[in-house]
């Protein structure tokens, strides 16, 4: 799929050089057809790293795509410049009065924090709210997934003993939705988590679905009945070296980490780990496109 993105946007070049197509806009506008619009509501710190991971899914698919990138207007974090958000990012403010075919809200390292406690959590509120009836589909990433599950229908996180780390197994419950078309039976995924939402607060709410599942890390996919809202507890936007980075982090901190689960091989950090999940992001995010997006959005909004 070519990505409309700005040319200077660093995220280009890293993705011009794996050969994913990149549209500039003077071509994207000789194209007599309308663009997918997609806002991303950035919430990682390190933002050009999450935006290069979002672009390169979101680019396995026919369709062209119109990237706007989204930020909390009050809160800047340490690790991305000043310079970098002023040019490539808008505010809310700026955005509430348009319609978009998509949009994807990406995890926080605020898990731990009392949802109410987080800087941006009542502008982060009115997105929600806002996104209910100005965009068609929804994604919802990590803890970006469980703000939207609290907000949305009430239901909780809770704290886990020791942070979940590493690449685990789910296990796909039914094929029945579009959402999951295409997958095998079983999937790998990262996940990188201090706390967990409990799989009894999902089954009994008739307006959610649980479409995957793993024996150590808990629920995966979550599918809403109107089929709005997507939310993923895990990362599949995630480099070969995301949690590897994670883990030296967390090791500097003196945070005590544990090593990741099923990532490096022999358990050993100096070996190289192998890309397990790659294929699993690809077709979630086509899907995602194809069927809760492209398929359903109004050609013209109104």
């Amino acid at each position: 799929m070519p990505i409309n993105i700005p040319k200077s946007l660093p995220a280009r070049k890293i993705l011009q050089d794996e050969g994913v197509f990149i549209m500039d806009e003077e071509r994207a506008f000789r194209q007599d057809i309308r663009p997918l619009n997609i806002i991303i509501l950035n919430l990682m710190p390190e933002k050009q790293k999450t935006e290069t991971q979002l672009l390169r899914l979101l680019s396995n698919s026919p369709l062209q795509i119109q990237i706007t990138l989204l930020r909390p207007k009050n809160y800047s974090p340490k690790t991305t410049s000043m310079k970098h958000l002023e040019q490539f990012y808008t505010t809310f403010d700026h955005v509430f009065k348009k319609k978009y075919d998509g949009m994807i809200i990406t995890g926080a390292p605020v898990e731990q924090l009392p949802f109410e406690e987080v800087t941006y959590w009542t502008e982060l509120c009115e997105i929600m709210s806002w996104s209910k009836k100005n965009v068609t589909s929804t994604l919802h990433i990590c803890w970006g997934a469980q703000a939207s599950l609290y907000y949305h229908y009430g239901i909780n996180k809770y704290d886990l003993p020791q942070k979940c780390s590493g690449i685990y197994q789910y296990k796909v419950l039914t094929h029945k939705e579009d959402l999951v078309k295409g997958f095998d039976e079983e999937y790998f995924s990262p996940h990188s988590c201090h706390t967990y939402i409990k799989e009894e607060d999902i089954t009994n709410n008739e307006d959610l679905t649980i479409l995957s599942k793993s024996e150590k890390a808990g629920i995966g996919l979550i599918l809403s009945k109107d089929k709005k809202f997507i939310f993923l507890p895990y990362h599949p936007e995630y480099d070969l070296l995301t949690l590897k980075e994670e883990y030296e982090r967390d090791k500097k901190r003196k945070l005590h980490p544990t090593i990741p689960k099923n990532y490096f091989p022999q358990d050993n950090a100096n070996h190289r780990p192998i890309f397990t999940w790659k294929s699993h992001g690809y077709l979630l995010f086509s899907n995602w496109l194809n069927y809760f997006v492209y398929q359903i959005t109004p050609f013209k909004w109104s």
